[in-house]
């Protein structure tokens, strides 16, 4: 009888480090394609300059400024990036895949903190690149414009805050 329930807690170790290195093996292969997944574009580290507009559209013809800021910070623009095409479906906005065509990436939805948005990004260089969020939803149609450019390498004492600069109109 003792035999048997030590044949029993076997039987259930066995199968119980089975289905642990299962959902390690899974887990790992899982973490490592995700990493793989991203397919972005990459720019280089240092201190960047952007500059972000936010639009009204009015029947597509004047546009009514509502933002305009600039920012001067010691980043890594490709974090973003990753974020951005890692956009995941929020309620009943789905985000489909990008579309890489020369120098850029379309996304005809993508849901943003505005709600659902097309995206083109185009990539100048590793330092240089724009960014065109359009809202087609919704009263107040809106084109958010970000030109971003590296202007050098983070000083010993850079801050991310530093240099930022707000415009208004």
């Amino acid at each position: 009888m003792e035999t048997m329930t030590t044949g029993r807690r076997s039987i259930l170790a066995t199968s119980f480090v089975r289905c642990a290195a299962l959902a390690l093996l899974i887990t790992t292969t899982t973490t490592a394609a995700k990493a793989d997944e991203f397919q972005g574009p990459t720019f280089r580290k240092g201190l960047w300059h952007f500059v972000r507009t936010l639009d009204m559209v009015a029947h597509r013809k004047p546009k009514h400024r509502l933002l305009e800021r600039e920012l001067t910070a010691c980043v890594d623009p490709t974090v973003s990036m990753k974020a951005t095409f890692a956009s995941p479906s929020v309620g009943s906005c789905v985000s489909a895949r990008p579309e890489k065509k020369n120098n850029q990436y379309t996304f005809a939805n993508r849901c943003d903190f505005m709600g659902p948005v097309s995206t083109v990004i185009t990539v100048h260089s590793e330092e240089s690149y724009t960014e065109q969020n359009e809202l087609s939803e919704g009263q107040v149609p809106r084109v958010e414009l970000v030109v971003a450019h590296r202007i050098g390498d983070c000083g010993a004492g850079a801050d991310l805050g530093a240099g930022a600069k707000t415009l208004s109109h």
